[in-house]
């Protein structure tokens, strides 16, 4: 029984890197140049990790060994079992990260692909807003806020992908009833896209505890 070592934006992380393994397969010829770029895409996968023991390190590198595009997807496949998800989350905890909202619509969380879920996201249509579920230092983070789609394509906060993108607007209470600020970041408007493509919590954990 494998013991999980990858967090989802781990694996993008090495998609990334065994995409750009691929593309430089089918198009160079070069050996010396193949094998440098195995060697960063290997480097440029293990920066994502910290701590990892002599096993985990070896699979990790296993990137470098293919040299067909269906390897490399076995491979991929074979990560999935190595899948950190992330905590499920029940209707009464949400309520609870969510109290002033008094009908909160959730996802069918019961449904959520939590294996690929850095962190959870949905987005109320009918109020057009965002809300934010992260794990950090041992408890759970609910944000929410206005979400506003710009009809653009641009790079997500969170995820740093040319993506359809939204003005996520967060309401900060000041130090007095009446006193209030916002902060705001253009993030994805598509949940699960986001999910498939952050690669770096930072920028994501910056954002929300400044709001906290």
């Amino acid at each position: 029984m494998q013991t999980p070592f990858i967090h989802n934006h781990q694996l993008n992380v090495i998609k990334k890197q065994a995409n750009f393994l691929l593309k430089t397969l089918r198009t160079v010829a070069d050996r010396k140049v193949l094998d440098t770029v195995r060697v960063t895409a290997v480097s440029n996968a293990l920066e994502a990790f910290d701590g990892l023991n002599e096993e985990q390190k070896a699979l990790i590198e296993q990137l470098a060994q293919y040299e067909a595009a269906h390897d490399i997807q076995d491979y991929l496949d074979s990560l999935e079992s190595y899948l950190l998800p992330f905590p499920e989350v029940t209707a009464k905890q949400a309520q609870k990260l969510f109290p002033k909202a008094k009908k909160l619509k959730l996802p069918d969380l019961e449904r959520l692909d939590y294996a690929h879920t850095t962190y959870l996201r949905w987005i109320d249509i009918a109020t057009n807003r965002l809300f934010i579920v992260y794990p950090y230092e041992g408890q759970m983070l609910g944000v929410e806020g206005r979400i506003t789609s710009t009809n653009k394509k641009g790079f997500c906060m969170f995820c740093n992908r040319h993506q359809e993108l939204g003005f996520f607007n967060v309401k900060l209470k000041g130090s007095s009833p009446d006193n209030f600020s916002s902060v705001g970041q253009y993030v994805c408007m598509d949940n699960e896209a986001c999910n498939h493509s952050i690669t770096d919590t930072a920028p994501l954990e910056r954002f929300l505890t400044s709001i906290r």
